[in-house]
């Protein structure tokens, strides 16, 4: 009989274990969701923020006084510091439960959302006002075309792609704009009154890329006389005209931004939630 009741009694006790077992608000797939998600976000940005160093580093330009957005490294360094911080928060949060952190990985990301909601408003509501400071920085940019490789680089990229050369004013922007290629009596530089090679039109199938190919333009050169030699619609207008052209490829893009953003808010907003109302507290998040 008492072996009987041990073993009655053994039997007995996984079930008591089981109905013991507590359950808990915070689901699983919420959490580690939103971790994977950040965790993905947090590598991205990561790798932005290395590359936009090594860039900086390899320029060796300690010294040189560069404006923000006309520096593609520094551009890198600050999104990719900002965006690595931001994904920090969320991961950490996430996988420790803090509410802290996921709250203020919400808001930020709110915040983010609502203000490139805000600034695609404004920018077609004043588009002139944009176009305008675009071409500001088209300016500054030429302005600096030398002085960064980066900066170089990004603009021979722009004008080789959308064959066009110079701001608002085509190529004339390089006469006026750059000491380098400026036509005044004082420039000593061989590249007086000339402009980039990347506004050169191609001779047939070239090998060897003639880097020279825009010099020694006169001082009054008009567009007509210029046309055969290089680009002259301006590069302002020629993106301008692709974006007009491609107005389904930057919605989607604009999608793809914004959907992750969204799924991040959502995601911490309710696990958010879920830890709450674990934790006995009311859920007004």
């Amino acid at each position: 009989m008492e072996l009987g009741s041990r073993r009655e009694g053994q039997q007995r006790q996984p079930l008591r274990h089981r109905r013991q077992k507590r359950v808990t608000a915070i689901s699983p797939i919420v959490k580690y969701s939103l971790f994977v998600f950040t965790f993905f976000f947090w590598l991205i940005a990561g790798a932005l923020l290395g590359i936009g160093i090594y860039a900086r580093v390899e320029k060796g330009q300690v010294n040189a006084v560069v404006d923000l957005l006309a520096d593609p490294a520094i551009v890198l360094i600050v999104v990719g510091s900002l965006a690595w911080i931001l994904g920090f928060f969320g991961c950490v949060g996430a996988l420790r439960e803090n509410i802290c952190l996921l709250k203020t990985y919400c808001y930020v990301l709110l915040i983010l959302f609502v203000l490139q909601l805000v600034g695609a408003i404004l920018g077609f509501v004043f588009s002139d006002k944009v176009e305008e400071q675009i071409g500001n920085l088209v300016e500054t940019a030429i302005e600096k075309y030398r002085d960064d490789i980066d900066l170089q680089n990004l603009i021979d990229w722009t004008q080789k792609e959308f064959q066009c050369c110079g701001g608002e004013n085509g190529f004339k922007d390089w006469h006026q704009h750059n000491r380098y290629f400026n036509c005044s009596d004082e420039n000593m530089s061989r590249e007086r009154c000339g402009v980039p090679y990347s506004c050169c039109r191609p001779e047939g199938e070239e090998v060897v890329i003639n880097t020279m190919c825009g010099y020694d333009f006169a001082p009054d050169t008009t567009p007509t006389e210029a046309v055969d030699r290089i680009y002259i619609r301006s590069c302002i207008f020629a993106v301008a005209d692709w974006a007009r052209e491609n107005l389904f490829l930057l919605g989607g893009i604009a999608m793809g931004l914004a959907i992750p953003q969204l799924l991040g808010i959502m995601l911490s907003r309710s696990l958010v939630n879920q830890i709450m109302l674990e934790q006995g507290c009311p859920t007004g998040f």
